[in-house]
């Protein structure tokens, strides 16, 4: 089972999501207090399994509406992912992968995770 850890850093606060094996699998942007980073964690729990996946590496894409998961082409030529909260804010990001199979399993990963998923902090 996964669970988000909340961590504190020199600029705020952010979390992990880490799957059973203890990969991390998304990350979340700095909020600047605890009481939000908490509201963004409830935000991937929600939008996380009605997202449907908008990939943008292929020609004349289907833009999808959010929440949604966008796949794309980072500088290094890698895989990624963003997931997008229903009002258009990026709630959750992904890792660089080599091969987009990595990617989308990384989003089914998220998928089936986040729901159920505990909230603790770092220790």
């Amino acid at each position: 089972m996964g669970k988000f850890v909340v961590k504190e850093s020199s600029k705020g606060f952010m979390f992990n999501l880490k799957a059973g094996n203890g990969e991390v699998i998304a990350t979340s942007e700095i909020y600047t207090t605890k009481d939000a980073c908490k509201n963004g964690i409830e935000s991937v729990k929600k939008n996380a399994v009605a997202a449907e996946v908008e990939d943008q590496t292929v020609k004349d894409f289907e833009a999808k509406k959010s929440p949604k998961f966008e796949v794309y082409t980072d500088k290094k030529g890698e895989f990624r992912f963003r997931l997008k909260a229903g009002n258009g804010q990026i709630i959750a990001t992904g890792e660089g992968y080599k091969a987009k199979t990595g990617c989308l399993n990384g989003i089914e990963s998220i998928k089936k995770n986040a729901p159920t998923a505990d909230v603790e902090e770092a220790k």
